[in-house]
């Protein structure tokens, strides 16, 4: 039994609440079950009981066995003081406030309705399944899929803001830094994401200012602090961007720092950290003012615009500096593109309009929406299940769906964990 299930059948009154009783045999009438309370505290707030007769406000207090009271110490806690109610599973043991007056205790486990406890235990039962509700997923109603997808799409992103607002204090309010790092690491994808944000996290916003019109200058920086130019190459592009690179040290004072090394192995091609530092070199070569022009844009096609670049001249026949390849023109594809929509350019824009205190969900929504789903593991699996990706915005939702919920069995706090429960 868990704590959270009592939560869940004391919300919705998922019990006979016609002839409540205290284990003392008082009688209860239940008029408001008060509001759910997620933080440190009693468990719900602002309840409203009749108890023998005599009208109570106040917390609500829920655990598995009543000695469960002490085991937390809430006998001490002042913030327990005004609990009317102790609601328990099993009560083992009186339980008294600090004045030693007694707290009422409703016992649950002889009046929890059965389909209640039979649709809580084939919820969570021991069968290896990918989430809890593998069999039932499909049978949700779609309504309620949309709107929980659209909350944990937001829920994601609040999150992807609470990390952001680190970076922007360590870079003194600068989005456009913030801004550079975030790119970096998503330029550099799943395999280098980790490496490229290390390497932008090492170089100076400052100097990218000074240098972005000079493309080779910039690409010299990030290949210089990246590493890649430490080794000897026959090929005067690579002699060029070395000797530039040593100027730079010295100018700006650069030192190289630790980072973790690129991967190269079952990479495609295209993907390859060097096409993609060259591909972010001419990004802001293209763009200056970049942090300003997207937070203007609105559309996808806005920024398509703003992020199709072609790589240096060198790139077009080469992956790597040391070997030549047939001639390709390796430019950013929109479904590159559409990847950082989703993990840039949205969580910059709402982290950005949440600081000015004027969230532009409508726009985020508008934006999202337009964009393609991703196609991942955990997205083919929920495909599977019931097709419901129709946007990035579910895709995103379905991921945070399966990370921070059904991972974690918190089955009980999701919508479709409570869909399928209240049809029992």
């Amino acid at each position: 039994m868990q704590e959270d299930f009592l939560h869940y059948l004391w919300k919705y009154k998922k019990f006979d609440d016609s002839a409540l009783q205290t284990v003392k045999g008082e009688a209860i009438q239940l008029i408001q079950v008060g509001q759910h309370n997620f933080n440190s505290g009693p468990d719900f707030f602002n309840a409203q009981l009749n108890i023998d007769h005599q009208l109570w406000a106040g917390n609500v207090e829920i655990h598995v066995k009543a000695s469960d009271w002490y085991v937390h110490h809430h006998e001490i806690d002042p913030a327990y003081d005004n609990v009317i109610l102790h609601v328990v599973w099993e009560h083992d043991v009186d339980i008294f406030r600090k004045d030693n007056s007694e707290i009422p205790t409703l016992e649950l486990k002889d009046i929890v309705s059965k389909s209640a406890l039979n649709g809580y235990r084939q919820l969570f039962s021991k069968t290896q399944r990918w989430i809890n509700c593998e069999q039932d997923f499909a049978t949700v109603d779609d309504f309620i899929l949309q709107n929980w997808l659209e909350r944990l799409f937001f829920e994601r992103l609040e999150r992807k803001a609470n990390d952001m607002q680190l970076l922007l204090k360590a870079s003194n309010n600068d989005w456009e830094a913030v801004l550079f790092k975030l790119l970096a690491k998503n330029f550099g994808l799943k395999v280098n994401g980790e490496a490229f944000f290390s390497l932008a996290a090492y170089i100076d916003f400052k100097i990218i200012r000074k240098i972005q019109n000079k493309p080779i200058t910039l690409e010299a920086v990030l290949f210089g602090q990246s590493g890649l130019l430490d080794v000897e190459v026959e090929d005067a592009y690579f002699k060029s961007l070395k000797t530039e690179y040593m100027l730079l040290c010295q100018k700006f004072g650069l030192t190289q720092h630790h980072i973790m090394p690129f991967q190269f192995f079952r990479l495609r091609p295209p993907n390859f950290p060097t096409i993609r530092l060259s591909q972010l070199a001419q990004v802001y070569v293209k763009n200056k003012n970049l942090f300003s022009k997207i937070i203007e844009a609105k559309t996808k096609q806005d920024y398509y615009d703003l992020f199709s670049v072609h790589t240096s001249s060198f790139w077009e026949t080469h992956y790597t500096f040391q070997k030549t390849s047939r001639k390709v023109n390796k430019s950013t594809t929109e479904n590159f593109i559409d990847l950082l929509i989703i993990n840039t350019i949205i969580p910059v824009k709402f982290s950005y309009s949440k600081n000015l205190g004027a969230i532009n969900t409508e726009e985020i929504i508008a934006l999202i929406t337009e964009v393609e789903p991703e196609h991942n593991s955990i997205i083919e699996k929920f495909e599977s299940l019931k097709p419901i990706s129709k946007s990035a915005l579910q895709s995103q939702g379905l991921i945070q769906l399966k990370n921070e919920y059904c991972n974690n069995k918190k089955c009980l706090y999701c919508a479709v964990g409570s869909a399928i429960l209240q049809r029992f």
